[in-house]
């Protein structure tokens, strides 16, 4: 199931995308579970295999941002500048879809997220198939995000017809949304793009979701459930206190050589940059998902603008661990 992804696999890849089949293709944000986004059976099929509700939204993925004008209607010119200086890349720009986009890929709403993605394979892919990619994450929804091709087989076996393995992603995080189909400009997901970046290329402030939005509901995005990116096994962020005073059945994250290796279940240094820790993440959290411990402990990061997207997941992470996703 697992195939390198040379030229002929792509073109396989490519085919099993028109025949109305799943494939996992790398990004540089995180593995993606690939279905012809015009295509609405094959995009239900998407749901089936992550068990994801249908109302939670999909995000269509581009090789050229030329081709937004067949999936996107009344474009701003904040959207024409972000794609300039920011595709490919770790953006997703939620705009209002084209008449003919059909309502399985946006479950229901009248906008569509979309983005091209910075990954050669991804990017090769996409152009060989000729037409928009509909990718979330390819996991279990509610669980930890894959970053490599051996997390996709773990979580989907035989529900995806082919994984392209296209070596570890890049930036390791979904990637940032931000909404331009209403009157202000708005994050509804951060990413490793903040909004300052943003800003600086529209030339106006970008608002955070919890700020005022002149009464106009959000759109439903990717990753915006209280709970999400999950592990089984309980999880809390923690001081480096109490993590010094745990118990050694936990299993521990910690940041830039503050563990105690040896007297927890396992233990595990991050990166103090945020955008290395980022890039550890989620294969950080399957690591200590796996090691039987009775709790994660995660030493809470800085708390500065760097890190929002890493707080936002890891806040996610715990909202949903243990029982609360198993529940799901």
């Amino acid at each position: 199931m697992i195939e390198h992804a040379t030229e002929s696999a792509i073109a396989r890849a490519a085919e099993l995308l028109r025949a109305g089949q799943l494939v996992a293709l790398p990004t540089e944000t995180v593995y993606g579970l690939g279905a012809d986004a015009a295509n609405p059976d094959a995009v239900r099929a998407i749901y089936a295999a992550k068990e994801r509700p249908a109302d939670h939204p999909l995000i269509v993925h581009l090789a050229d941002a030329e081709e937004i004008t067949a999936w996107a209607a009344g474009i701003p010119r904040e959207a024409i500048a972000l794609a300039r200086a920011f595709w490919p890349g770790p953006l997703t720009m939620i705009l209002k879809k084209a008449p003919d986009v059909n309502d399985v890929v946006s479950a229901g709403q009248d906008t569509i997220g979309l983005r091209v993605p910075d990954h050669p394979v991804a990017l090769a892919l996409l152009r060989a198939f000729g037409g928009g990619v509909a990718a979330p994450s390819a996991n279990r929804f509610g669980r930890i995000s894959p970053t490599c091709a051996r997390h996709v087989a773990d979580d989907l076996g035989e529900r995806v017809a082919m994984v392209l393995d296209g070596g570890p992603c890049d930036v390791g995080i979904e990637s940032t949304i931000i909404d331009l189909s209403r009157n202000a400009p708005v994050v509804l997901r951060p990413g490793m793009i903040g909004r300052d970046a943003l800003a600086a290329v529209i030339g106006r402030h970008v608002r955070l979701k919890d700020e005022d939005t002149e009464g106009q509901p959000a759109p439903r995005v990717p990753g915006a459930l209280a709970a999400h990116y999950a592990p089984r096994t309980p999880m809390r962020l923690a001081s480096r206190a109490a993590i010094a005073a745990a118990p050694a059945d936990c299993a521990v994250l910690t940041l830039a050589g503050e563990s105690a290796p040896g007297r927890y279940a396992m233990s595990i240094d991050a990166p103090f940059d945020a955008a290395g820790y980022a890039h550890d993440l989620y294969a950080n959290l399957r690591a200590l998902d796996a090691a039987g411990a009775r709790q994660i402990l995660v030493e809470t990061p800085p708390g500065d603008s760097a890190w929002d997207a890493v707080l936002d997941r890891l806040g996610r992470a715990v909202t949903g661990s243990g029982d609360s996703a198993d529940a799901r």
